[in-house]
């Protein structure tokens, strides 16, 4: 007789042969009842709705919100492709989202199709799905990606409301970076007799800076006998301007972001002290270190202790006579988070004697990463292929509605993410939106978090600010900023939050407790 270890490997075997074939959202019949009830009871099965679930993690705490997460988009392509068939797309806005790089979770996912009850269908951790009654876009201006029907760019802009290109606008200005002329807004435009979006549209273009297309449409809407009028509906104008069919709008929406995100940064985060001495300020930052260890490794729910990161500091880690500290999880982190601080003081040396931060950094995070987790690939925990460089697969933050830019978009954001900094003039802008923008592009599996308070540091050190530790305590609060800043395009949370730390640091105020150490 089958032991129930064996058993739930049979109906872990049925889970995998799924999700082999590429299958995210589950229904009832692609797996026996023995199975699926075998894997909902064991941790492996989650429900989503009446007989439809996805796959999950036994050692998720209850309420997190991860799997759900990490599976929306898949899970709704194959349910709305499940109940409507063809007869359904997302609405314009959204649309324009996805076709912007947006791909944050939205707390409802509006859908057109003739079919639709326009009621809404509650799913997991307060999100809903709701089937609005309503005509198909011609086939020409649908697209499919990943799955999911979406207007066409030009379509989504014809679309929307007047409102939503200020409610919105960097979805919208990203997307509109992808339109090579005229003709694909033309095309939709003519077809619909749209003399009053027209007039919009053009407004829209030559307010982005693409004065050649607006005119185009003004002009062929004119010769074929329609009144346009031209307006804009943007609040403001953008301090860039985007090159016409950029090549992802990954990078456009990065670009725009920091342009946006400038202003508010620079309202409430401290004025910068000015250039300090640089051995002065690499002695304090030597004496903060075990500090900054403890905080910054406990951010990311590693378990260390101040006499383990002495023991790291000190030489007395000893993973070749020692198999604890061999195998120890804990104990490879704070190997690995020496080593790279290591790295890190060697960046602001140069940082402090003059070089430009962005350029150090563009050089040097490389080194840090594989400082990070050199002891792990040592220990045999990681391969060595895990240093090689930027992630090459997805990747989900833990209980965030914000998803992270795909493997090939990563490639082309890093680039620009150190273009922004080494061009920046403002020192507040380079530590809040260098670090901000670090964990929005996510380019590891993992440590991006270490790495991007290792990064705002370096940015702190070019203004004089000094070296700022985020407190442990203070975890859910600098969560909850940053997942403002990347979901709600709302970047005062976070500069806010970094501001006060840092003024505090300024002012002196005493660094955050380590428990079983003595102040």
């Amino acid at each position: 007789m089958a032991t129930p270890q064996e058993k739930l490997a049979e109906s872990l075997q049925a889970l995998h042969e799924l999700q082999a074939r590429g299958i995210t959202a589950i229904r009832s019949r692609d797996l026996s009842r023995t199975n699926r009830q075998r894997l909902l009871r064991n941790g492996f099965l989650r429900d989503v709705i009446k007989g439809w679930y996805i796959a999950s993690r036994p050692d998720e705490a209850p309420g997190d919100s991860t799997a759900w997460y990490a599976s929306f988009w898949d899970f709704c392509a194959s349910y709305l492709a499940a109940r409507f068939g063809e007869a359904w797309c997302l609405s314009p806005e959204q649309s324009l989202s996805l076709h912007a790089g947006n791909r944050s979770v939205p707390t409802q996912l509006v859908v057109r199709t003739p079919r639709g009850d326009n009621k809404p269908t509650p799913l997991p951790h307060k999100t809903s799905l709701v089937d609005v009654r309503h005509a198909m876009p011609p086939d020409g201006e649908l697209v499919v990606r990943d799955g999911l029907r979406l207007f066409s760019v030009a379509a989504a802009l014809a679309a929307v409301s007047e409102q939503y290109f200020r409610r919105a606008a960097t979805d919208v200005r990203a997307a509109m970076a992808s339109v090579r002329d005229a003709s694909e807004v033309l095309a939709v435009l003519l077809a619909g007799s749209r003399s009053t979006i027209a007039g919009r549209l053009a407004g829209a273009f030559r307010n982005a800076g693409h004065a050649r297309i607006a005119d185009d449409i003004l002009r062929t809407m004119q010769a074929a006998g329609h009144d346009v009028r031209e307006s804009d509906p943007f609040e403001n104008r953008p301090g860039i301007v985007l090159p016409v069919r950029a090549v992802s709008p990954y990078v456009s929406r990065l670009r725009l972001m920091w342009d946006t995100m400038r202003a508010p940064v620079l309202k409430v985060f401290p004025a910068p002290p000015g250039p300090a001495n640089p051995a002065a300020y690499l002695r304090t930052v030597d004496e903060v270190f075990v500090n900054d260890a403890y905080h910054s490794l406990s951010i990311e729910g590693y378990r260390v202790s101040p006499q383990l990161i002495e023991r790291v500091r000190s030489g007395a880690w000893n993973p070749d006579g020692d198999p604890q500290d061999r195998e120890n999880r804990d104990a490879l982190a704070a190997r690995g988070y020496y080593d790279a601080f290591s790295a890190v003081r060697t960046s602001l040396d140069r940082v402090l004697h003059g070089e430009n931060p962005g350029a150090v950094a563009r050089t040097d995070h490389g080194d840090w990463y594989r400082r990070l987790f050199g002891p792990s690939v040592t220990a045999g925990i990681l391969g060595a292929a895990d240093l090689a460089g930027y992630r090459n697969g997805p990747v989900y933050i833990r209980r965030s509605m914000f998803v992270p830019p795909p493997r090939d978009a990563v490639r082309d954001c890093m680039p620009v993410l150190f273009e922004l900094l080494e061009a920046e003039t403002e020192p507040a802008v380079r530590v809040v939106l260098g670090h901000f923008v670090f964990v929005y592009i996510h380019p590891y599996m993992d440590g991006n978090g270490r790495m991007g308070r290792f990064l705002m540091n370096v940015m702190l050190a070019a203004g004089g600010y000094p070296w700022t530790i985020i407190p442990v305590e203070r975890r859910n609060e600098y969560m909850a900023a940053l997942e403002s800043a990347s979901v709600q395009q709302d970047i005062r949370p976070f500069a806010a939050f970094i501001g006060d730390l840092a003024s505090s640091a300024l002012g002196g105020a005493p660094a955050p407790a380590v428990p079983g150490m003595r102040g």
